[in-house]
């Protein structure tokens, strides 16, 4: 029995496995150093997530690794805990996520309104774009979302006056330069990802040029794995660590989920099975965070990359940690020639495409109330942070959904001889009860009122009782009656 029989897609799944090894290469690097831990982290995750994510069941075609999602939690998270203790964070957020895997509460993340989780990418690339302007122009940014925006303006006219300063910027634009017009190449040059297009063309300008921009810091793959210690759980009893362990949880396996939805809806192939999908991604953080590496979710850039270009199995992205592995191990001096702003300007067009435009327009036009729960979020993560961002945007969607629930409408209709005629819709809940109430009480005692439930969706108790004691009072001595048709049992 030869490979071809015994793994029939094994061609395709190949090739593939190259492509997604292209884009996944600097975009594990772009988002380490942004998230201000070595490089080589980056490739730890990307390979964890093709070698033992990759090897599991839940959704056959889609790629994990560290993602741009995750990048300002992370550099909070390194900034107040220390980059010893986020191996701890990321392994207990991993515990997690199997545990939820376990109890099966992986089809509940489906729940979660589209727009906060939309919300939630806006602020992140806001966030993104804010902090990697000022890594194009080599500066250091401020800590909060609120300085980073603010001191923009005085970050770029300082930039200005400095040569190093500019060539670092122009670098930078250069690389979002490509990686736009990289669309618009002939498809044979398309087979490059631009990502990888960029950084190489903007690494050998900066050679050639001798400029003078600051580029990648080595270590090598054995000197950055850094496995958390017993201090480094023990920084996890305080309130604030623990917070950060459930914000990792809750954005990674939102995104991972999400993004298994989207690559379903790509191909023809078996379904994703959400519960072992998210046993998968905390098995891969398990073994991350033992590593001291970074936080991994499902990737939707590399998992569509994956689809396009031809995948069949799960073969393709385990392939593609082993290509990963073996450049960290045979190549890693090569890290040192990428310069900081060209990934900086790698990330910018992350940040840029996190950002959904259409989206909020669309929104704004239908359901105005999803708009504001976008904006809101994406403010509230720029403004507070992550964690507190997603929360005020999961209890705005809760509000709206028991608005929504509790929405009732009577329409009157008087003809101004015979019956009054009301019919009520919506949800008559308790919520909305005395607004009913007083609605109802308005009509003519002198008039017949013939009153139509047909229109409800649903009646609670407090709401059939308050409406059969109107009746009867509308209905008693020396008033007219009160017909009442299609009641809701």
């Amino acid at each position: 029995m030869n490979l071809t029989t015994k793994f029939p897609h094994l061609r395709q799944d190949f090739a593939a496995s190259l492509v997604v090894f292209l884009v996944a290469l600097p975009l594990c690097v772009g988002v380490a150093v942004a998230s201000g831990v070595p490089a080589e982290l980056g490739l730890i995750t990307g390979i964890v997530g093709g070698l033992v994510t990759g090897m599991m069941r839940g959704s056959s075609l889609q790629v994990s690794g560290p993602a741009a999602g995750l990048t300002v939690l992370v550099f909070e998270a390194v900034r107040e805990f220390g980059l010893p203790v986020l191996g701890a964070i990321v392994l207990s957020a991993g515990l997690l996520q199997l545990v939820m895997g376990a109890l099966k509460l992986g089809r509940w993340f489906r729940a979660i309104s589209v727009s906060v989780v939309e919300g939630m990418l806006a602020g992140i690339g806001l966030v993104i774009i804010a902090s990697q302007l000022y890594a194009a122009v080599g500066a250091e940014a401020p800590a909060s979302g609120v300085g980073k925006i603010v001191g923009l303006p005085g970050a770029l006219a300082e930039a200005a006056g400095s040569t190093a300063a500019l060539a670092s910027l122009a670098l930078g634009a250069a690389t979002v330069a490509v990686l736009v017009l990289w669309k618009r190449m002939p498809k044979r040059v398309q087979t490059v990802p631009g990502a990888l297009a960029a950084v190489v063309l903007t690494s050998l300008a900066s050679l050639a040029f001798s400029l003078p921009v600051a580029t990648v810091e080595v270590q090598g793959l054995l000197g950055a794995i850094q496995p958390p210690g017993l201090d480094g759980f023990g920084e996890l009893a305080g309130p604030a660590a623990l917070g950060t362990v459930l914000a990792f949880t809750l954005i990674a396996s939102a995104e991972s989920l999400f993004s298994a939805a989207a690559v379903d809806r790509l191909h023809d192939g078996p379904r994703t099975e959400y519960d072992k999908e998210l046993m998968a991604q905390g098995t891969g953080n398990i073994v991350s965070g033992a590593l001291g590496a970074l936080p991994m979710t499902a990737v939707i850039v590399r998992s569509a990359a994956n689809v396009q270009a031809g995948a069949r199995t799960k073969a393709s992205r385990v392939l593609h940690g082993v290509w990963l592995l073996l450049f960290a191990a045979l190549l890693p001096s090569a890290l040192g020639l990428i310069p900081i702003p060209a990934l900086a300007g790698i990330l910018i067009h992350a940040g840029w495409k996190l950002i959904p435009f259409r989206e909020v327009v669309s929104l704004w036009r239908a359901h105005r109330g999803e708009a504001l729960i976008l904006v809101v979020t994406a403010v509230a993560i720029v403004v507070v942070s992550m964690f507190e961002g997603v929360l005020i945007g999961l209890a705005l969607s809760v509000v709206k959904t028991a608005w929504d629930a509790s929405h009732i409408k009577l329409e009157v209709v008087d003809k101004g001889a015979g019956p009054v005629q009301a019919y009520l819709s919506g949800n008559a809940t308790f919520l909305r009860l005395p607004k009913m109430l007083d609605s109802l009480e308005a009509l003519p005692q002198d008039r017949p009122v013939e009153l139509d439930l047909s229109g409800l969706h649903h009646l609670d108790h407090a709401c059939r009782t308050a409406l059969e004691n109107w009746a009867e009072r509308h209905s008693a001595v020396g008033t007219e009656t009160v017909k009442v048709t299609a009641l809701v049992t």
